[in-house]
Parts: structure tokens; sequence; C-alpha cells
């Protein structure tokens, strides 16, 4: 009995590759299924038990986009299902209808696939995180989704931004084109009830050509991400670096130090947000950036401490002598970061650019 299944199984799998280049050969009035429809279905079918051997036969691009047309595919009717598998494994036939979404379609990769494969293609094919469109959108950089949307008619707009958080929305608008913003505005302003007919179509839209290609494309700007590498540079390697990048491309160079979020930038914090950093600190650690750092610096520090607390943090840095610019930098990256950390949990407000100031 064994060798029999072994056959099948090979079989099976040699009929991958023919449904994702066949088109279906279905009844008259029938929905008609792309390859890659078929190839879904047939794999839905297959379920968990006899489809470990052919999941592991595909490599990541067949797995991406067999997996993005199982998240869409909906139900599939059960006689359509029967003639599907009927035609390609001869008396193979399914029980019911098959529903592909999301949650199934994770569900059958968690089976076959080591966990961070799965979150891999999920999250490429879910976009940016968020239960539904709206939510997604909601994630989105309003200067991608400006992008988008200005190539869009003026109603798309207007039912897209009308489903927004207002703030999110006025950041949008204020992108787009001056032409198109009024136009929309004015829909926005006119519009009534949206049917859930024209909802729908909106959302699957947004998920078919917006979504799926952003999930494919979107990486975070070079600059940002080179700006934390500087961030956490030693002073002399930070320097050198930097002074090589203003002699190759000084506009590269300029873009880097607005995104870097360095120690002396600390003194942007609040009060508020300034003592929280300060009872979270090791008092060593804070002595030893304050050791090395500006007078402007130091004074904002002890002016966000009790009288009691700054005379002790400061005869703690009288006594402890020289000390080593290496030491210096990595207590003051350490701080940097502790900064982070808690700016990321919301117990405190950190601006984003040099630039960029708070007002109360």
């Amino acid at each position: 009995m064994a060798a029999p299944a072994k056959k099948a199984s090979t079989d099976v799998e040699s009929l991958v590759a023919t449904l994702a280049n066949r088109q279906s050969e279905t009844p008259k009035g029938q929905k008609q299924l792309t390859g890659p429809e078929r190839a879904a279905v047939l794999m839905l079918a297959l379920g968990e038990q006899h489809g470990a051997k052919i999941w592991a036969l595909l490599d990541d691009d067949e797995l991406r986009q067999l997996s993005i047309v199982m998240s869409t595919l909906g139900t599939v009717e059960a006689n359509l299902v029967e003639n599907l598998l009927l035609e390609f494994v001869g008396r193979l036939s399914a029980s019911g209808a098959i529903l592909g979404n999301y949650d199934a379609t994770e569900r059958l990769l968690q089976q076959y696939l080591p966990p961070e494969r799965v979150n891999g293609i999920m999250d490429e094919i879910r976009g940016p995180a968020g239960r539904n469109m709206w939510e997604k959108l909601a994630n989105v950089q309003e200067e991608v989704l400006a992008n988008y949307l200005k190539n869009e008619y003026p109603q798309t707009v207007a039912v897209v931004l009308s489903k927004l958080q207002p703030e999110h929305a006025a950041r949008v608008l204020a992108i787009l084109p001056e032409d198109l913003s009024l136009d929309v505005v004015n829909r926005m302003l006119r519009m009534e009830a949206v049917q859930k007919e024209v909802l729908e179509r909106v959302e699957q839209t947004l998920r078919t050509e917006f979504m799926s290609s952003l999930s494919q494309t979107h990486r975070r700007d070079a600059h940002e991400v080179m700006a934390e590498i500087f961030n956490n540079f030693d002073r002399q390697t930070e320097t050198r670096f930097m002074t090589s990048l203003e002699e190759a491309n000084r506009e590269s160079a300029e873009r880097i130090k607005t995104l870097m979020f360095t120690f002396d930038d600390l003194v942007r914090l609040d009060s508020g947000s300034a003592q929280t950093l300060l009872r979270n600190v090791d008092k060593d650690k804070l002595a030893v950036a304050l050791k090395g750092a500006s007078e402007t610096v130091r004074e904002f520090f002890l002016g966000n401490m009790s009288s009691r607390a700054a005379k002790m943090l400061v005869d703690d840095m009288q006594s402890m002598g020289p000390v080593r610019l290496r030491d210096v930098d990595e207590a003051q990256v350490m701080l940097v970061n502790m900064a982070k950390d808690l700016a990321a949990k919301g117990e405190i407000v950190i601006s984003k650019t040099r630039d960029e100031e708070l007002v109360y």
C-alpha cells in the first residue's frame, strides 16, 4: 500500500506547475479560474495531510504567488472544485466548498514552513498592520498614500479620505495637488452615505492594486536606516564617516544629520519626559554620560532633578576623575536608546527631527 501512495503524491506534485499555467475548462456559466487560482484550489483541497510534500518543493516566489491567490480566493463552489480535481487527479473529489482567506492560508503554511518564513509571507500579503483595509491605510505613510490617490478619480479619493482618521486625512490632503484637493474637499462636503457595493469596490481596488504593490515594494528610506546606524557609532567613528560622506555626497550627509537623534538632542525633551528618562536611567551611567557632555546638556539634566539629587550627581562626577572617551560614548548611546525605547512605549515624547519643535 505504501508504494501506490507515494506514486500518487509524486503525480500530484507534478500537477502544480500544470495547474498554474492553464486556464480553467469549466462548463458554460460557471466562474472561470486562472492558472494560479486552479493551483490554489488544489492546495486547499489537499489540505494539511496530503499537501505537505508539495509545499516543501515550492520555492519562495511560488509560495508567495500561491499564498497571495489563496488569501483572496474567497468561496469556491463545490461543483467547481470537483470538476477541477476530476480533471487532474481522476477520482479525487471534494466534499464541499472551500474558503480561502488569510487565516486559512496562514494556518496551512504553519504546518509545513518555519515560523519566520510564514511571518514573512503573510506580512507581504497583508501589507501594513491592521485587521481591515481602513486600519491598514491608517498605517500607510501619507506621502505614499497621496502619491497613489493623486492618480485616482476625485470621488474615489473623497470616499477613501472619508474613511480615514481626520488627522491622517488632513496630512494626505495637504500633499495632494491643490486643484485635486479642493475638488475632493467639495465632494466630501456633498457626500451622502456611501453604498455598500461602492465601498466594497473601492476596498477591493485598494487591496489588489495598492496594498499588494505596497507590500512588495515598500521599504524604509535609506537615509533613515543610515541615521540610526550613525546614532550607534562612537564619536570618532561617526566623525570619520560623516567627514568622508560630506566630501562625497554633501546632500546625503546633511539629510542624515537631520534625521539623527543624538545625545545633545535630549535637551529637546519636555520636563515631564526628561524626568521620566532620569527615573529609568542608571545614575552611574548618567554621571559618565554627563562627564563628557556640553555645559548646555549638563544644565538641562541637572535642572530637571531635585537640588539634592543634582548636587549628589555633581559630586559623583567630580570624584570619578578622568573618564575614557569610549566609556562616555557608550553611556550617551545608552541614554539615547533608552529615550527611544520609552518613546516607543508612549511614556515620553521626542521630536523626530532637529527642525521639529513641540508647542504647549
